[in-house]
């Protein structure tokens, strides 16, 4: 019984502390930083091979 109690207060602990984190990183607004690295895939800075290659002249002789 007693392994119980404890095991229900270290829980209670845990969810407490979870919240208070929580709340403090909402007051902080650190959520934009992963905003920012959501869209950094989307990003377009380095042209793609593709375009980077001199396109080729066909001659017929």
């Amino acid at each position: 019984m007693e392994v119980l109690i404890l095991q229900v207060f270290v829980s209670l602990m845990l969810v407490t502390g979870s919240v208070v984190l929580f709340l403090f990183t909402c007051r902080q607004r650190d959520f934009d930083h992963s905003d920012r690295l959501a869209l950094l895939p989307t990003r377009d800075d380095e042209p793609s091979p593709s375009r980077a290659v001199a396109p080729v002249e066909i001659r017929h002789v």
